[in-house]
């Protein structure tokens, strides 16, 4: 599962990014205008926003969001705990507020899992292609009744697979997606995650596989290579 956290200062966001990175792939936006275009662009299952942003208004990005029909949940981080900003914040489409300093890490990913459970029109909470089940929330991964015992990372790629399942995906895009890394093209760190999670998925399930597409990524396919010719 993704969540993007927008914030400018830097402290704050690597003290939440580190905080929910266990349990979710987490990008960081540090502007109103860049958060905006990941919010409307890109898929997340959550997003927590702070208000005070150096180029604008944070309450701008949810009512950008809603006017544009995202549903995604958005938790909003701040130091304005008075009744009168709290109303503001939900009247424009805000699902929780989180008052700063945000205090234990156990809460914080508590109150994003139950805004997740609660809204949102994202990717459903468990995945299935064939005998491949991917709980996102539980991050549990079984093939045919069995469980894979998976990394983090081999977690959030194969989640990604998933999603893109019977679609060619991009060394770059895994990269970018699970490792929030630009493309590297002397870098075999996809290549190697990628072999390893085939070797277990193997040793489960014959199908869906993992394939490579030669000069541009991989394929998650439950489709016969017969299929595809």
């Amino acid at each position: 599962m993704r969540v993007l956290v927008i914030e400018d200062e830097p402290m704050v966001a690597r003290v939440v990014a580190r905080a929910l990175e266990s349990e979710y792939t987490v990008d960081v936006s540090d502007s109103a205008t860049e958060g905006a275009h990941r919010a409307l662009d890109e898929t997340y299952d959550a997003i927590l926003l702070d208000l005070e942003l150096p180029d604008g208004d944070g309450l701008d990005v949810v009512r950008a969001m809603r006017r544009a029909g995202s549903t995604t949940p958005v938790l909003i981080m701040t130091g304005r705990g008075d009744d009168e900003h709290i109303v503001r914040g939900l009247d424009a489409g805000a699902d929780d507020y989180l008052l700063k300093p945000l205090g234990s890490t156990d809460v914080l990913r508590a109150r994003v899992r139950a805004a997740i459970r609660r809204g949102g029109s994202g990717p459903p909470d468990v995945l299935n292609l064939g005998p491949l089940t991917v709980d996102r929330l539980g991050r549990v991964v079984t093939g045919d009744g069995k469980t894979l015992s998976l990394t983090p990372k081999e977690f959030s790629m194969l989640e990604y697979l998933m999603l893109r399942s019977e679609q060619v995906v991009s060394r770059a895009e895994l990269l970018q997606r699970v490792w929030n890394m630009s493309f590297d093209p002397g870098s075999n760190v996809v290549d190697a995650h990628v072999a390893r999670l085939r070797q277990k998925l193997r040793q489960a399930i014959t199908t869906p596989e993992i394939r490579t597409v030669r000069g541009i990524g991989f394929l998650l396919t439950a489709k016969p290579e017969d299929d595809e010719r």
